[in-house]
């Protein structure tokens, strides 16, 4: 699987894993050790609940450490008239007329719900470098695809409101 961050994705998982490390832990051991004090750890829940809280911690900056190492780094910047990452694409789609703005992205900030669109996603791979007014094919599997035609391009920017996912 490619792993597609901007410089921006990789300095913000590098602040949260600072945040984890250095707040998150501290706080996470001190739980555990109140709820350690608290005597028998069979019936203890806040003592587990703690110790699970902790590990989640742990797993966090695990996922994002191999993030970090595994990501092929892309440029945030396209062409002024392309589609690239980051910009806000209004599309018509063809099959039953509607047209729908969606956000351009890297893996680890897409949500579809949201309109953000992962530049892994078919749509996002089909999209990239396009201009307006092109028609684009969108291939969802060798069976099926559907046609968008791109209205406008909007050059917006990675302003950290797009959280970074969590898995």
């Amino acid at each position: 699987m490619h792993n597609q961050l901007t410089e921006n994705d990789i300095k913000r998982m590098k602040e949260e894993i600072e945040h984890r490390k250095l707040v998150v832990r501290k706080e996470a051991l001190e739980a555990v050790k109140e709820a350690r004090a608290q005597g028998d750890l069979s019936e203890n829940f806040e003592y587990y609940a703690a110790k699970r809280e902790k590990n989640r911690n742990e797993s966090r900056i695990r996922f994002l450490e191999r993030m970090i190492k595994t990501a092929e780094i892309i440029p945030e910047d396209s062409k002024e008239d392309e589609v690239g990452v980051n910009n806000t694409v209004e599309l018509l789609f063809e099959e039953d007329q509607t047209v729908e703005k969606i956000k351009i992205v890297t893996t680890m900030r897409g949500n579809s719900l949201e309109g953000l669109v992962s530049t892994e996603s078919p749509i996002g791979k089909a999209l990239l470098g396009h201009k307006t007014g092109d028609r684009v094919y969108v291939e969802v599997n060798g069976n099926y695809g559907y046609y968008v035609v791109i209205r406008s391009i909007e050059k917006t920017v990675d302003d950290g409101s797009d959280k970074i996912r969590s898995f």
